[in-house]
């Protein structure tokens, strides 16, 4: 037995139906399917060390230079005032030869110096009257030459401590003070590698974004170069999304496109930062009997770093040409 339908009598809400289904089916002209995605932060330390401090929760937005994370730093900080102590003491070092010696050093060899003028007046004096006894044979030869001898040798103290105190009024020698000097330079170099590992237990926000995750909790030991905070930029959300391969050679950078999410109050504007040179085969995600056995290109576009807020990785939207 065969069945037939009168399509005149069908009730009112089928006719419903098929508008709706008719409505669903249609698509906006230019306007492609796309999702949001994010280029997520991994921060960590080059260092490895107990997490002593997590500064920051998961969806909280922070702004640039706000402290993250936190390491143990005792053995780091320790170092580093070993060598400002080490720099101070090579620089102290350096500045006294440039210097010369202390005043108090130059004044007793100025005494020493005038105690040897005196000895060798007085060591003259008393040669000049040994040769006047030595003339009327008061004394024996052997007398006057100790007593000439005892003149020179007053004389040649006096010229030694002259120069001692000329030595002691200079500086170091140039070689001696390019030699301190580079032990200096490297103190400083000590310095700085000491500073540059005692902050590298120390991570804030390079940039404004949102602490999207945590990825350990404090008094965990944390292995070197292992993220502890993902956090997400604003610049660093973008849209993606397909077109025929028919349309990909009219699409440049910087061309305008709408987008259009469920929730927002308004549609965003945007640009294309990107479009690929690779043809892909269509995604499931778009996967329709229209476009199916088709090739499309992978385009990319950026909001405004205010917009972006506004989308969430993962999220569909729907992207127009302008």
């Amino acid at each position: 037995m065969k069945y037939s339908i009168n399509w005149a009598r069908r009730p009112v809400w089928l006719w419903i139906i098929g508008a709706l289904l008719a409505g669903c089916a249609h698509r906006e002209e230019n306007a492609y399917q796309g999702y949001v995605e994010g280029e997520y932060v991994y921060l960590g330390s080059s260092l490895a060390g107990k997490l002593t401090q997590l500064q920051v929760a998961r969806g909280e937005n922070v702004k640039a230079g706000t402290p993250l994370f936190a390491l143990d730093s005792v053995d780091e900080t320790a170092a580093l005032q070993e060598a400002q102590q080490q720099l101070a003491a090579a620089r102290s070092q350096l500045a006294d030869m440039q210097t010369g010696k202390r005043v108090p050093e130059v004044n007793v060899n100025r005494a020493q110096l005038a105690e040897a003028v005196a000895n060798a007046r007085k060591a003259a004096l008393q040669l000049t009257r040994d040769e006047a006894q030595y003339s009327a044979g008061g004394i024996s030869k052997a007398q006057l030459d100790d007593s000439r001898a005892n003149a020179d040798a007053r004389s040649a103290q006096v010229r030694e401590l002259t120069s001692q105190l000329e030595v002691a009024r200079l500086p170091g020698r140039s070689q001696q003070i390019g030699a301190q000097r580079a032990q200096a330079a490297a103190a400083e170099a000590v310095v700085a590698q000491a500073q540059w590992k005692l902050d590298q237990k120390r991570v804030n926000a390079p940039a404004d974004g949102l602490v999207y995750d945590t990825l350990y909790r404090s008094g965990e030991w944390v292995p070197a170069g292992s993220p502890v905070v993902q956090m997400l930029p604003p610049q660093n959300i973008k849209v993606r999304f397909f077109v025929p391969e028919t349309l990909v050679g009219a699409l440049a950078p910087g061309r305008a496109v709408s987008i259009h999410c469920d929730g927002c109050a308004a549609d965003l504007p945007a640009k294309i930062t990107y479009v690929s040179n690779k043809a892909e085969y269509t995604p499931p995600v778009i996967y329709s009997n229209e476009s199916r056995a088709k090739l499309v290109y992978l385009i990319e576009a950026h909001t405004s770093v205010a917009d972006a807020t506004k989308l969430h990785p993962g999220q569909p939207v729907a992207v127009v040409l302008k």
